[in-house]
């Protein structure tokens, strides 16, 4: 769009900025006689009308969610406007310039002024997180000192292009190499404790005036998987090292950061590390009955994200598959007693145990030696399972069938079940498996002994990516009997959802 009026009330005086999300203008808010800053976010080559629309859909549903985080550290989220088939986002207007603008001109960062811009920052993340968002790129060009003084972090959940998949959709990472944390390079899709990574590398350029980790992308990438970081010079250099643990687990509370930096920037001293935190080797953390990977390259992909215990359907009065779900349903219910009784070979089947793991929100229901499990899933950048549309489900189970049929040799635990330490194990090839949902895949997991130990189906119901699951160290069932009972969950689970839809 040329320079002019947006909405019949934004008026575009010049661009401020372009990059690979869109262009940002000046504007003038005709309205209420202010500037504003309006980003145009670009849309891709060659999409169909009805992906236009579910994108500009997504687009709002997204800033909409982003316009509730109301801090003084998180630029304002003013207005959205759809226009010209593309969503618009109208912004406060900032001056000044980026902390990575102020490090490259003035040089490394006295540690008291270091310290309370990474306070700042960290006290509107744990804002954000406390609203069930994550940033993904905090890096020195998205913190803003503006020169009133305030510290604002920019780029609040919009970091994808709009009209286009979004970045974890299409295989790639949100973030900047060197400023990403190693949990979400090995395909994980982080959480709070990513963002809290971030911020220590960010930080740690405020100290020294160079990134941690130097080179080409690749080697970011590799040092940051291979490497503990270096400790960045000053009194403020345990505790960034502590932020940039290479386990979640091993760094500390984002309060007690809080805390520490507000103390340096008072002209303190920084407190002593909590105890229990190493702050190079993180100490072996298990999610419970859930795959555990350790993988030794960059995954590409971002797999699905949430802490959210509920799945949600839309009414079908007329049969079918529904064109989206849109009801809430508690996961626990997509498992019936009869059918697990049957796959567990148990008269008492357990209550279906919910929890909130990393990649959506999961039930399992385990016994003695044998477990079923199903999941709910959500790309990284979808607040919750139910927001996501058709087409973003397609992308996110095509991810997912690349990203397993990419590594075959996994680590593997299930607790509740007995299987307490990490068992390495091998991936059958992935394949295609009809009469389930739209589309399906499927693979199983072998042991040391060569024998399957864990069977999963992957399926896609109009915008839900559900993955099933059901694993045994028993002797008694066959290979086949436990892919078969995997597709049994499969198909009770698929059952349930068209039943409630």
């Amino acid at each position: 769009m040329s320079a002019g009026r947006l909405a019949g009330r934004y008026s575009l005086l010049r661009p401020l900025g372009a990059g690979g999300m869109g262009k940002v203008w000046l504007a003038r808010d005709e309205m209420l006689v202010r500037e504003v800053a309006v980003k145009e976010l670009t849309l891709a080559e060659g999409m169909s009308p009805k992906e236009r629309a579910d994108s500009v859909t997504r687009a709002v549903r997204e800033a909409q969610a982003t316009a509730r985080l109301r801090h003084p550290g998180i630029v304002a989220l003013h207005d959205v406007v759809v226009e010209n088939d593309r969503p618009w986002l109208v912004m406060e207007l900032l001056r000044g310039r980026t902390l990575a603008e102020t490090v490259s001109r003035f040089g490394p960062m006295p540690a008291e002024h270091a310290a309370r811009i990474g306070a700042d920052v960290l006290e509107a993340l744990m804002a954000a997180h406390a609203q069930g968002m994550q940033h993904r790129d905090v890096k020195p060009g998205n913190v803003f000192l503006t020169e009133s003084g305030r510290v604002v972090l920019t780029d609040f959940g919009i970091a994808r292009q709009e009209g286009q998949a979004t970045l974890t959709e299409q295989g790639l990472m949100i973030g900047s190499p060197g400023f990403i944390a190693p949990e979400r390079l090995e395909g994980q899709p982080g959480g709070p404790a990513s963002d809290l990574w971030s911020l220590g590398a960010t930080l740690y350029v405020a100290l020294a005036g160079v990134p941690a980790y130097e080179g080409s992308a690749a080697q970011r990438v590799r040092d940051t998987l291979t490497q503990p970081p270096p400790v960045p010079p000053g009194p403020l250099g345990p505790l960034v090292t502590a932020m940039m643990a290479q386990h979640p687990a091993a760094r500390p509370d984002p309060r007690q950061i809080v805390a520490a930096l507000r103390q340096v920037a008072a002209g303190g001293q920084a407190p002593r590390l909590p105890a229990g935190h190493d702050t190079t080797v993180p100490g072996k953390v298990r999610r419970r009955g859930r795959l555990t990977l350790w993988i030794a390259a960059v995954a590409v992909l971002v797999v699905a994200a949430g802490v959210t215990g509920f799945v949600v359907l839309g009414n079908n009065p007329t049969g079918g598959t529904p064109a989206a779900f849109t009801a809430p349903m508690d996961v626990c219910t997509l498992m019936n007693p009869e059918d697990l009784g049957g796959l567990l070979r148990t008269q008492r089947p357990p209550k279906g145990q919910l929890s909130a793991d990393e990649k959506g929100p999961t039930c399992g229901w385990p016994i003695a030696e044998t477990g079923v499990g199903v999941q709910v899933q959500k790309d990284s950048d979808t607040v919750d399972p139910w927001s996501m549309t058709p087409a973003s489900a397609r992308t996110l189970f095509q991810n997912q069938k690349r990203f397993w049929d990419k590594y075959d040799e996994l680590q593997w635990s299930w607790p509740e079940i007995g299987v307490k330490e990490q068992l390495k194990v091998e991936r059958t090839p992935v394949r295609q498996v009809g009469g389930v949902a739209e589309e399906a895949f499927a693979f199983e997991l072998k042991g040391p002994t060569g024998r399957v130990v864990a069977a999963y189906v992957y399926y896609r119901l109009a915008n839900l990516v559900v993955s099933a699951e059901f694993a045994t160290t028993a002797d008694r069932p066959t290979d086949e009997d436990i892919k078969q009972s995997a597709l049994r969950v499969a198909q009770t689970s698929e059952r349930m959802l068209r039943d409630a839809g």
